[in-house]
Parts: C-alpha cells; sequence; structure tokens
C-alpha cells in the first residue's frame, strides 16, 4: 500500500477563517491543509486532499482512496452527525481512518454529540483547534509505523 493520504474535508470547511472564528480560529482551510501536508511530507507520505460541500463526492473520494490510499482523515463537519451513507463508506477503507474536528463536539449543542462515523474509524481527534490536524497527521505517522 502507498503512502499517500487522503485529507477530506466536509461542508462549509470552505468557510474556515471566517466562519465562527470563536469556535474554528481563524486559520483558512488552505492554511490547515499546508500544515498537514508538510507533516506528512516529513514522514514520507503525500497528501490528496477534497473538500466539498456535497455528500456524494466525499463518499466517492473514499471509493477512490481504496484504490490507492494508506489512510483516510476526514473532517466531516456537521456530517458527521447525520451521514450514515459516509460511515458505510468509510468502513469499506481498509486502511488507517482518523477523524478529525477543530472544536470538540461533545462540549456543543446536544446533536453535535453522536457521530456516525465514529464506528467507521480507528480514532477521533477533537477540539484542540488547528493542533487537530497535526495531531491527526502524526497519529497517521504512528499508525502506519505499527502496521509496519
Amino acid at each position: 500500500m502507498s503512502t499517500e493520504i487522503y485529507l477530506l474535508n466536509g461542508p462549509n470547511l470552505d468557510l474556515l477563517g471566517e466562519r465562527s472564528p470563536e469556535i474554528y480560529g481563524t486559520m483558512t482551510l488552505d492554511q490547515h491543509v499546508e500544515r498537514f501536508r508538510a507533516i506528512a511530507h516529513s514522514f514520507g507520505a503525500t497528501v490528496t486532499h477534497l473538500q466539498s460541500n456535497f455528500e456524494g463526492e466525499l463518499i466517492e473520494a473514499v471509493h477512490a482512496a481504496r484504490n490507492s490510499a494508506a489512510a483516510i482523515v476526514i473532517n466531516a463537519g456537521a456530517l458527521t452527525h447525520s451521514s450514515w451513507a459516509l460511515s458505510d463508506a468509510l468502513d469499506t477503507f481498509s486502511g488507517i481512518k482518523i477523524e478529525v474536528h477543530l472544536s470538540n463536539p461533545a462540549a456543543r449543542e446536544p446533536y453535535r454529540h453522536l457521530s456516525t462515523l465514529a464506528v467507521a474509524v480507528d480514532g477521533s481527534i477533537c477540539g484542540f483547534g488547528a493542533t487537530s490536524y497535526d495531531l491527526a497527521a502524526y497519529a497517521v505517522r504512528d499508525l502506519l509505523a505499527l502496521r509496519g
């Protein structure tokens, strides 16, 4: 398997830096992706990034990752709480899967407490702001090393 990582970002994450900066911070999505990419490159991985406001595009990206990627890191945004279809797609991917969130959904509104993705991923990283993406990259690195 390759050392390619799919970094998937869901609805409204294209508005990072301007949408609710008190919750999500002031960094743009491009800045998060560049930091993630730099960490991935430091351990020899490449990154394919997709942001989409459409559930089906994210599902198609998961399907594409099945043929080329060692890992998927996903911030599904609000789809985290409602998309069993995305969860089912992730379940078909045999590589490393990490759910990431800038905020801590468990400390927010009750509807955000459910993650439909949790049953399909290896782990979740939440609530550390910009560092959440960094931690996800390091988690991929460490899990790749463990799996040989």
